[in-house]
């Protein structure tokens, strides 16, 4: 029975927890590994195509956990997705510029654009917007048109803050070689995933097959850990600096998520499709900033280790303003239910 128990709970732990152990997990593991015994696996992966195959396998999937029947449903919102857009290609881009003019480690300024250049998160802002009660429709919606777009934007935003930021960064950044990259690695794979959607669907209906979401999680792990084998050696020099980094990262996410509520607020919309723009405005993929960091910036291990810190905490942060955010709805759904109740006895 305790046996049984423990496994239950594990289970349970990996579940809701999973993602962020693994990726403290490798991390750690890559950074104590002196000898680099694991470590040249990893090198070795990068210098093979490893990190490109698994974004791609990783949005390939991400297709194939997309429902088109709600992609089209969430067009019916589109101040929400307007609003969900502003925040991630205009508000954070420039959010990220005034926090550079404050002082800082040339890669930690880079590790902050890229992850103010980036696209909304593949699943978990779709998770946290469909726990809050907000529409999951426009949240899939923002999802697959973010990033989409983000094969023409990201280059050109990243090379803009670099030339706003020219004092501290200093880099020549292919603009049209990004953009094919991205396109081959990102659009390509999420059009073949949502076009298999159905063949896959049968296929799990002959054979046990892991979900989508399961598949990402250690996909991402994984590419997280290849990167962190090839900065290694930056990122043990600079552990004094995390501090600084998590500050930082801190600051930024809790101020975008301020500035999409304020855009949610400005536009007037209402519970349920306030959601997405907090959730989805405020969340930024993991995947495309390690590929572009460790393709275009492998020079700045400290840009790495702040796009991963970034990520743990900005999950962290955002499971607490959900809990805050569903209290505060069960409270104005009771007093609703208390004025309907007063006002049939009145």
């Amino acid at each position: 029975m305790g046996a049984v128990h423990r496994r239950i709970s594990l289970e349970r732990f990996l579940r809701h927890h999973g993602f962020v152990a693994g990726l403290v997990l490798v991390s750690a593991l890559t950074v104590l590994d002196g000898a680099e015994t694991t470590v040249r696996w990893g090198r070795w992966l990068k210098g093979h195509g490893g990190p490109e195959i698994l974004v791609w396998v990783i949005f390939f999937f991400s297709g194939l956990a997309l429902d088109g029947r709600s992609l089209t449903r969430g067009f019916l919102d589109l101040r929400a997705l307007a609003g969900a857009w502003s925040v991630i290609f205009v508000f954070a881009p420039l959010w990220a510029f005034v926090l550079t003019l404050w002082p800082m480690p040339t890669g930690l300024v880079v590790g902050l654009f890229l992850v103010a250049c980036m696209p909304t998160t593949l699943s978990s802002g779709v998770v946290m917007t469909a726990a809050a009660g907000g529409n999951v429709a426009t949240a899939l919606l923002i999802t697959m048109t973010t990033n989409a777009a983000a094969v023409a934007a990201t280059p050109l935003l990243l090379e803009w803050l670099m030339g706003m930021a020219v004092d501290n960064v200093t880099v020549l950044l292919d603009k049209a070689a990004l953009m094919g990259s991205l396109a081959l690695l990102v659009v390509l794979p999420l059009a073949l995933g949502l076009a298999m959607r159905r063949p896959w669907a049968a296929l799990c209906r002959r054979i046990p097959c892991p979900s989508p979401a399961s598949v990402n999680t250690v996909l991402v792990i994984a590419i997280v850990w290849i990167a962190v084998c090839e900065s290694r050696t930056t990122i043990v020099h600079g552990l004094a600096g995390m501090p600084r980094v998590m500050a930082l990262a801190v600051i930024f996410h809790g101020g975008l998520l301020a500035l999409a509520f304020g855009v949610a607020w400005a536009l007037g919309l209402s519970m349920g499709r306030r959601e997405p723009v907090l959730f989805m405005g405020a969340q930024k993929t993991l995947p495309l900033a390690v590929l572009i960091q460790t393709a275009v910036f492998p020079q700045y291990g400290d840009a790495l280790v702040f796009c991963v810190s970034h990520h743990l905490l900005h999950l962290i942060m955002d499971g607490w303003v959900l809990s805050l955010w569903n209290g505060a709805r069960r409270r104005t759904l009771q007093e609703g239910e208390r004025f309907h109740e007063d006002s049939r006895v009145g």
